[in-house]
């Protein structure tokens, strides 16, 4: 149904976002990447500005005013989201870590590719994730198809949640984010909020009394705002240019040739696209699988100090190990999945200043680059040894190998020429929410 809405209307929808993660400021995600990663292109908007000359006439329910392009409840999720209040000390709302303006992530002014929190020196373990398209995840899960079988769906880098509304909720009581003592803090925060009325008339007039109900329902509230339309904006260049409203440079279809030739790079294997279809939401940018794709170790996050400390995705720390189906091949165990992390959409990538799980890459370009040379120039990335340095010696048969790009062996040149690499950041760049064609 969003495909048939008219591109006018939907960057309206999504500048109105973007103008409301401007006026935000502060983090509650679980670890953030903020703006500008590989910069943007001339033909790529930044989905930020002239909000207020497009928008409808606000209208006011319930003590507050409402964005009209959003029902009360996606309203109350947007209030929720935004709130500063609603962490401890106050000051860090859950957009600090989703801000619209720099792809739907953000690290609440790290510097080192990992969120802060609401204290001074409250360090993550991750890059926050970005929660635009989010919504399209299927629940965690495990699927073979012709023997191999593979982790899917889920919420966070580990799919430790099926639910946006169980996402949202983790943040805001964990120690190192919002720091929220309880839901009933959280709750009575909420009750004090100018929006306390629109929670009340979404879900009773004494839903707030009762503190394990009504956190709960701030989860729903969430949920369906991060559902609705303005984090689900299909108004990118590639989305007009699906829709014959605009066309790719040279080089942007270079690089989308590239980006889908399974022989090259080969980036469609994991960031599925279908650019034969009309209809945007065929093409997400991800299969929502997992993957360990021997990302280096970034020594700047403390945990990282010990030696022999990893994060291990899928296998923990902040999770613990999924349990197999007993419907999987005989030998597969649940230890040939460590290390593996969600396949992220990249949708508003280059809006990002950190990518991967551990925000390793500050750049676009390092990330092409990475993919590029992980196996013909191991000594780039891993140092002299040229093995993947933030995988234990038990796990390095899970880094995935033996198709493209990683193919080859080390010695040989780049896959990719200098000149390919930054014709897929220029088609990257096209994936920018805000393209007015």
């Amino acid at each position: 149904m969003w495909a048939s809405i008219g591109v006018s209307v939907r960057l309206r929808i999504a500048l109105l976002w973007a103008l409301a993660g401007v006026l935000a400021s502060g983090c509650g995600g679980g670890g953030g990447g903020g703006g500008g990663g590989g910069g943007s292109s001339s033909s790529a908007a930044t989905g930020t500005g002239g909000a207020a000359a497009l928008a409808s006439a606000p209208v006011t329910t319930a003590g507050v005013t409402l964005d009209p392009t959003l029902t009360p409840l996606e309203n109350l999720g947007k209030f929720i989201m935004t709130d500063a209040n609603l962490s401890e000390p106050a000051g860090t709302p859950c957009v600090a870590c989703h801000q619209p303006g720099h792809g739907f992530a953000d690290n609440n002014g790290s510097a080192i590719g990992v969120a802060l929190g609401s204290q001074a020196g409250s360090l993550g373990l991750r890059n926050a994730l970005a929660n635009a398209y989010s919504s399209q995840s299927p629940a965690f899960g495990f699927t073979t198809q012709n023997g191999r079988t593979t982790a899917r769906g889920g919420q966070f880098w580990d799919g430790r949640v099926d639910t946006l509304a169980e996402q949202a909720l983790l943040p805001l009581l964990n120690p190192i984010e919002m720091n929220n003592a309880s839901a009933q803090a959280v709750i009575n925060k909420i009750a004090a909020a100018p929006y306390a009325s629109l929670f009340l008339q979404q879900f009773g007039t004494s839903a707030l009394s009762t503190p394990t109900t009504a956190f709960t329902q701030v989860g729903l509230a969430v949920q369906a705002f991060e559902q609705s339309a303005q984090l689900q904006a299909f108004t990118s260049k590639f989305d007009a240019v699906l829709q014959g409203q605009a066309s790719f440079t040279a080089v942007e279809q270079q690089g989308l040739s590239l980006f889908t030739d399974r022989t090259r790079a080969n980036c469609a294997s994991c960031h599925s696209v279908n650019p034969n279809s009309s209809n945007p939401a065929n093409s997400l940018f991800t299969d929502f699988t997992y993957r360990n794709t021997g990302i280096p170790r970034n020594q700047a996050i403390a945990q990282n100090a010990v030696a022999t400390f990893f994060d291990l995705g899928l296998c923990g720390p902040q999770r613990t190990a999924p349990t197999l189906p007993a419907t999987v091949p005989p030998g597969v165990t649940i230890s040939d999945f460590c290390g593996q992390f969600k396949v992220p959409s990249l949708r508003n990538v280059s809006l990002r200043s950190n990518f991967m799980h551990n925000g390793f890459f500050t750049d676009l370009g390092q990330v092409v680059h990475f993919y590029s040379t992980r196996v013909s120039n191991p000594g780039l990335w891993y140092g002299p040894s040229g093995v993947p340095n933030d995988v234990p010696s038990q796990y390095l048969a899970n880094v995935v190998t033996g198709t493209p790009p990683f193919v080859g062996h080390a010695g040989l040149p780049p896959l990719l020429t200098a000149q390919e690499e930054a014709a897929i950041v220029a088609f990257l760049n096209t994936l920018t929410d805000g393209f007015t064609p």
